[in-house]
């Protein structure tokens, strides 16, 4: 699959796969990861103007055999450090992600929820401040909830101001179930404070 990227297409390798927590799929070019859909995650509109949805793109022919085949390396890749992270035997993703079509503020925003370090959570207000727009709580939750690549930037990491869980796209079951994966423990749906 090729999606067009500013003008140009880029080949796209997707994955389907089945994991403890329900099915998967995942989208990779030749630069990184660029979606990883959640069970229980509603699937984009297909649109072919929605900015960064690599899985709403068209089919063209593969004409990059080594694009072709960089992106299916890093597909494959992305799986399994997928399946090892809710196995419990991955701590930190590998993979790279491709946020070349997400707008600045936002690829910032991710960019600093990647450098969350398992195990520990922040504030929306706290993610702010990290990615340069202390004020820009709401913002930021508005580009978390955007994230192309849900587990790899653990956006499950961020919560409320005052530890409530916030929102996420595959369901609050799961966001509690991947804060217990990763030794946090909440109390009444909020983060209990050590």
């Amino acid at each position: 699959m090729k999606r067009r990227s500013k003008a140009k297409w880029v080949t796209v390798s997707m994955r389907v796969f089945e994991t403890p927590v329900g099915w998967m799929a995942l989208a990779a070019t030749a630069r990184g990861l660029a979606r990883l859909v959640l069970p229980g995650e509603k699937m984009p509109p297909a649109d072919e103007d929605a900015p960064g949805d690599v899985l709403a793109d068209r089919l063209a022919p593969a004409d990059a055999p080594q694009e072709t085949a960089r992106a299916e390396a890093i597909a494959l890749r992305g799986e399994r450090e997928v399946r090892e992270y809710l196995d419990g035997r991955r701590r930190r993703f590998t993979v790279p992600v491709d946020l070349e079509d997400v707008p600045p503020f936002r690829r910032r925003v991710l960019r600093a929820a990647l450098r969350i370090p398992y195990g520990r959570t922040v504030s929306y207000a706290e993610l702010a401040r990290r990615s340069g727009s202390p004020r820009g709580a709401r913002a930021v939750g508005q580009a978390m909830a955007t994230n192309p690549v849900p587990l790899v930037i653990p956006c499950h990491r961020v919560l409320a101001t005052g530890g409530g869980l916030g929102g996420y796209g595959g369901g609050l079951d799961l966001k509690r179930y991947l804060l217990a994966l990763e030794g946090v423990q909440l109390r009444n749906g909020t983060e209990k404070t050590a």
